[in-house]
């Protein structure tokens, strides 16, 4: 197995370095690459990465901003592993936890992992942003008639195939509940495990808000409502 690290980048200069060498320096239980997207960053980001060098490291760009999902969709047709999970560069998720999500493909228990957080004080900035997040979770439960405890998760693990056949075209944030809806609209249940999770706030750089959650479950009922 050949896991490749998906990492969309936009004006992340104070931690897109420390991010890559985290990812880089985790023990892997399998063979690994980091695909790193710069998605028109106007910062000093595209400079942190050309200081940077590592065989398993490949960098990208964006002429200009695109998104998430766009920066996303361009990492994945870049990989050449077997399976793809997106890590961001803001640090908020542990890249030492990568490992969790890894154990139960390889053990033969799942194709598609989600790691699951647990927000407490000393995880999250703000209450409605604990809100949101669950309450866009609840709205997939109800469509979908399953039980995930946190859809908006940025850590997704699955076969590159599969996540190339989903056709992911949400170009923002919204790519996290296009990807959790299109999984289960084919009867994919993701498998959960636990992972660390710490939120930044907005002056540290946070950039959604609650106007994708709303366009989340707008998502969610339209693919949801759609045919096959």
């Amino acid at each position: 197995m050949k896991l490749s690290v998906l990492m969309p980048v936009f004006n992340e200069e104070r931690t897109v370095a420390a991010a890559v060498k985290r990812v880089l320096d985790v023990q892997y239980p399998c063979e690994v690459e980091l695909v790193v997207v710069d998605d028109g960053s106007r910062d000093r980001t595209a400079a942190a990465l050309a200081g940077l060098s590592d065989q398993r490291l490949v960098v990208s760009s964006h002429p200009l901003n695109r998104g998430k999902g766009a920066a996303v969709r361009t990492a994945a047709g870049l990989a050449t592993g077997d399976y793809v999970v997106v890590c961001d560069a803001d640090l908020e998720y542990a890249p030492e936890d990568i490992p969790k999500l890894v154990q139960p493909v390889l053990a033969g228990d799942a194709d598609v992992v989600f790691g699951t957080r647990t927000f407490g004080s000393h995880a999250s900035y703000s209450y409605w942003y604990v809100l949101g997040n669950r309450g866009v979770t609840t709205a997939c439960n109800v469509l979908f008639n399953c039980y995930l405890t946190d859809l908006e998760t940025g850590f997704k693990l699955m076969p590159r195939s599969l996540y190339l056949s989903l056709d992911i075209r949400e170009p923002g944030f919204g790519m996290e509940a296009e990807v959790a809806a299109k999984l289960l609209k084919r009867g994919i249940r993701p498998y959960e495990v636990p992972v660390n999770y710490r939120a930044r706030g907005r002056a540290e750089g946070k950039k959604i808000t609650w106007r994708d959650g709303v366009e989340a479950v707008w998502i969610l009922g339209k693919i949801r409502a759609g045919g096959r």
